[in-house]
C-alpha cells in the first residue's frame, strides 16, 4: 500500500462484519472509520484498530453520502498529501490485492478518476436476497457511467466536484459520477475481484425496505441530475397505472380489464425466458418485476418530502 492512499470505511453496528473490513487493510495504511452512533462497540474496536473515528452527530439527518465526506473531511486534515482514497462500506472485506490493482489503474489512466472492480456477496447461497445482491454486483467491465459504494477515487477529481452530495439518500455514487464525467473525469470498472460484502438480508421485509430506498433514489438523483428516469417510469407504470387502469377501467366499462393485472406475471415469464430459463433468471425476473410496489412507495415517499429543505450537515466536503 502507498502512503498515499488511504482508506474511508463507514458503518452503523457492523460487528464482526467491520472487524472482518478493518482487517483486510493492510497495516500501515491511514484509515478514516465514519460512524453513525454504533451501539454494538463499533467504535472502540476501530480505535484499537488504529482508525480515526469520527462519529456523526445524528440530531442531522444521516446518510452516508454525509458520511463519506465526513471522512474525506478528515482525511484532508490529517494527510492532506493523500492523492487516492478507497471507500468502503463497513460491512465489506477487502479482496487481496485489490488496492494495489486499483492503484496501478489510475497511476496508468490519469484521465481516469474512479475505479471499481468486482464485489462478491460473502453467503450468496444463505438466502434469494443474497443471491440477487451478487448478480448485481456484477457490472460489465470497462468504462463505466458508475460506480457502488466501494471504490477507489483520485481525491484532486473529488475535490473539483465538491464530493458527495450530503443530501443524496440513495444513488450517491451515480449522483457524483455524472458531476465527475460531466467534467471529463472517467468512471472505469476492471476485471479484479473487489470486495466481499455481507448483504445478510434474509427476509423479505428486508429486502422490501432496501427496495423503498432505492426507489427513493431513484427519485431524488432523476430530479436532480436527470439519471434514473426509465426506473421512475417503469415503476410508476408498473405498479401505478396499469393497476389503477385496470380497476377503473372494470368499474366502468367491463370485469374483462381486470386481465390487465395479469401482465406482470407476463412479464416475468418474458424476462425469464429472455435470460435463459435459468433458476437464477426466474428469480430476478420475479424480484425485479415485484420490486416496482416498493420503489413505487419509495418514489411517493420522495414526492411526499421533495418540498421539505433539508439542510446541510456541518460536516459537508463543499
Amino acid at each position: 500500500m502507498t502512503p498515499a492512499t488511504a482508506i474511508v470505511a463507514i458503518g452503523r453496528n457492523e460487528g464482526e462484519r467491520l472487524r472482518r473490513c478493518l482487517l483486510s487493510i493492510p497495516a500501515g495504511t491511514t484509515v478514516i472509520y465514519v460512524d453513525s452512533r454504533s451501539t454494538d462497540g463499533s467504535v472502540d474496536w476501530a480505535r484499537q484498530y488504529g482508525a480515526k473515528v469520527v462519529e456523526l452527530d445524528l440530531s442531522v439527518p444521516f446518510t452516508a453520502a454525509r458520511a463519506r465526506n465526513a471522512g474525506l473531511a478528515e482525511l484532508e486534515r490529517l494527510a492532506p498529501e493523500t492523492v487516492y482514497v478507497q471507500f468502503v462500506d463497513g460491512d465489506c472485506e477487502f479482496e487481496p490485492g485489490w488496492i494495489t490493482a486499483a492503484t496501478r489503474f489510475l497511476d496508468d489512466h490519469p484521465q481516469a478518476g474512479v475505479v471499481c472492480g468486482r464485489r462478491r456477496e460473502r453467503f450468496p447461497d444463505a438466502s434469494v436476497y443474497n443471491r440477487l445482491c451478487d448478480a448485481e454486483w456484477n457490472t460489465p467491465v470497462g468504462q463505466a457511467d458508475a460506480c457502488g459504494g466501494d471504490a477507489l477515487m483520485r481525491l484532486a477529481a473529488l475535490r473539483q466536484v465538491g464530493g458527495y452530495d450530503p443530501a443524496v439518500v440513495a444513488g450517491e455514487e451515480p449522483e457524483l459520477c455524472a458531476r465527475l464525467r460531466a467534467i471529463g473525469i472517467e468512471v472505469w470498472r476492471i476485471d479484479a475481484p473487489m470486495t466481499i460484502h455481507d448483504a445478510a438480508i434474509l427476509r423479505i421485509g428486508q429486502w422490501w425496505r432496501r427496495a423503498v430506498r432505492g426507489g427513493f433514489g431513484y427519485a431524488q438523483v432523476w430530479r436532480l441530475r436527470g439519471l434514473y428516469a426509465s426506473e421512475v417510469k417503469r415503476a410508476v407504470i408498473w405498479a401505478g397505472v396499469l393497476p389503477l387502469t385496470a380497476i377503473v377501467m372494470a368499474v366502468i366499462f367491463s370485469p374483462w380489464w381486470l386481465l390487465l393485472l395479469a401482465a406482470p406475471l407476463l412479464q416475468v415469464i418474458r424476462l425469464a425466458l429472455r435470460w435463459g430459463g435459468s433458476r437464477l433468471a426466474w428469480q430476478k425476473a420475479f424480484f425485479l418485476t415485484l420490486a416496482k410496489w416498493p420503489e413505487l412507495q419509495g418514489i411517493l415517499r420522495y414526492a411526499g418530502e421533495a418540498g421539505k429543505a433539508r439542510p446541510l450537515p456541518p460536516t459537508s466536503y463543499k
